[in-house]
């Protein structure tokens, strides 16, 4: 009887991680990011400054800040319509971002942090415009 409450105690420990969709768990990404469409995305500010990205992997949203940066991320909430992380990029800075999926072709993304000892925090709203090039 002893030897069952040890296993009894790791598996469930364990239960959270086999469940692949559950939040508070190491980033494997956002579920919702997985049914957007590849290509040139515009992303717009509330403030009307824009930028285009072209994106083949689209959880390159939620690093905007620190793109193409090596970081650790940690999921906080997944959604099929969008979720949250914070992410960790050892010397460099740190972040914290939400992405809404509205629909395959367009998105929100909401990201605050600190990127080489300065605050950023920004909003966009984020549209399919085209092919990469």
């Amino acid at each position: 009887m002893k030897m069952l409450r040890p296993l009894a105690l790791a598996a469930a420990l364990l239960a959270p991680l086999a469940a692949g969709n559950a939040a508070g768990r190491p980033d494997h990404g956002l579920t919702a990011l997985a049914g957007i469409e590849r290509g040139e995305w515009t992303l717009r500010a509330a403030d009307g400054t824009s930028r285009s990205i072209c994106i083949s992997d689209p959880q390159v949203l939620l690093q905007l800040q620190h793109r193409g940066v090596t970081c650790t991320r940690f999921v906080v909430e997944d959604g099929s319509s969008g979720g949250r992380v914070t992410y960790n990029c050892p010397g460099i800075g740190n972040g914290a971002t939400r992405v809404v999926v509205e629909t395959p072709r367009l998105v929100r993304v909401e990201s605050q942090g600190i990127s080489r000892g300065l605050p950023f925090s920004f909003e966009y709203e984020g549209r399919r415009t085209r092919a990469c090039r």
